[in-house]
């Protein structure tokens, strides 16, 4: 069965083919949905090529998708710049480029693309990602000992609790699961306090087997949200 492509693609641009390759590959991994085209290095080694952006942004675009353009360096922005500036002005219009950390912010919008996301909201992913890890790193946000579990509560928020059973935890591969699937429902969901659409945010909490995971969800679809996330985490996210 043919999988569906996100209605928002990435293009990846850096100085090395290498590096764009390998950035590409992680985004992918943790968003299979999301077309990730990367544009690295010239004919000769290190640096960009106007011609390798200009194929990339045309394959990304291809169909009538949104792009978002992630650069490793300033002179990647200008080539990308440039193309655009030359472009269709129907295809440029589409495009956005974010000011982004190259690998967090390629994780992070295709995450949101996978879920759904409009351009406007994968350029957004991209750009906050580079807050995710500013912080003072105190670790997770405390629990509720005693949430209340499956009906909504007095503020209309509808809560459960599940603990890690899986060996390595809340790692990459599960805080893209839950982060794409939630960015897909009707609903505003936390996760130990964090928002639980961010694979970076989930993924800094750092939760490891053994560890509870309080989740608070509203919204239309707050109920569906919470038992996909307890069930998850009660399943071991398949690894156990």
């Amino acid at each position: 069965m043919t999988r569906e492509v996100a209605a928002v693609a990435l293009v990846l641009v850096s100085h090395s083919r290498e590096l764009a390759q390998g950035a590409a590959h992680v985004a992918e991994q943790m968003a299979p949905g999301v077309l990730v085209v990367p544009a690295g290095g010239t004919e000769d080694g290190l640096g960009t090529s106007f011609a390798r952006v200009e194929e990339a942004l045309e394959r990304a675009a291809d169909g009538g998708r949104s792009v978002v353009v992630l650069a490793d360096l300033g002179s990647a922005v200008l080539t990308t710049e440039a193309v655009l500036e030359m472009a269709d002005e129907e295809l440029a219009a589409r495009v956005r480029v974010a000011d982004a950390p190259f690998v967090e912010g390629a994780v992070a919008a295709a995450v949101t693309a996978h879920g759904g996301g409009d351009l406007a909201g994968v350029l957004a992913s991209a750009q906050q990602a580079g807050a995710v890890f500013a912080g003072s790193g105190q670790g997770p946000a405390p629990v509720d000992p005693e949430p209340a579990a499956g009906e909504p509560d007095v503020d209309g928020a509808v809560r459960g609790r599940a603990v890690l059973r899986n060996p390595l935890g809340l790692h990459a591969r599960p805080a893209a699961v839950l982060a794409r699937r939630l960015a897909a429902m009707d609903a505003r969901v936390t996760i130990n306090g964090v928002n639980g659409a961010s694979v970076l945010e989930l993924m800094k909490l750092g939760l490891v087997t053994g560890d509870a995971v309080e989740v608070v969800a509203r919204g239309a679809a707050a109920g569906d949200a919470v038992a996909l996330v307890v069930g998850e985490v009660e399943a071991g996210f398949g690894e156990v």
